[in-house]
């Protein structure tokens, strides 16, 4: 509730439209499929200490939204900043110029992680907001999805994509782009 406007007012007051800022949007899940929508942070926080949310993907792919640091975020009264770390994923608000999705993830796998490391690589800061919040409600498995789980060819073409777009990172931002190669390379 109010997700909206909040967001709208914290564009304004970081002054998104002249710096290079991702707002990160944190995430939690539920396993039910109704749900009573929390209507604040209280309301939330109140939810997750009794079990009936989590933080999202805790369980199958944590480093996902791990940086996030849902810790500090439950005190937190200011937006505050997170680095980059190696398959981060999470739900952003940029401005339209920012960089796109990389075309080549599509499908299930990487789109949101190449992004954040473009994202990264361009200096962007990535802020969370203290009072924001979205919920992903369970929902049947996609096609994709399941392709990636069952395909040994769809996951080697996806490592492909992965050494692709790494290659073309190092050609664009040279030396710098060295820590998304590393961070791959000791996963």
């Amino acid at each position: 509730y109010g997700l909206y406007d909040y967001l709208r007012n914290s564009i304004q007051q970081l002054e998104l439209p002249q710096r290079k800022a991702a707002l990160i949007v944190p995430a939690f899940e539920t396993l039910h499929y109704r749900l009573t929508f929390p209507k604040s942070k209280a309301e939330l926080l109140s939810m997750l200490d009794m079990g009936s949310l989590y933080t999202f993907r805790y369980h199958v792919w944590p480093k996902g939204h791990a940086p996030t640091d849902y810790a500090k975020w439950r005190t937190a009264t200011v937006p505050y900043r997170v680095a980059w770390q190696p398959d981060f994923e999470p739900y952003v608000v940029v401005r339209r110029d920012c960089p796109k999705y990389d075309q080549r993830f599509v499908g299930f796998g990487w789109n949101k992680v190449s992004h954040i490391m473009e994202l990264d690589a361009q200096e962007y800061e990535l802020l969370v907001l203290p009072n924001a919040f979205m919920i992903h409600m369970p929902h049947a498995p996609s096609f994709d999805i399941s392709k990636f789980r069952l395909s040994a060819g769809y996951r080697g073409c996806l490592q492909t994509l992965k050494e692709e777009f790494h290659q073309d990172l190092s050609r664009r931002y040279g030396a710098a782009a060295l820590k998304y190669l590393t961070a791959e390379r000791s996963l």
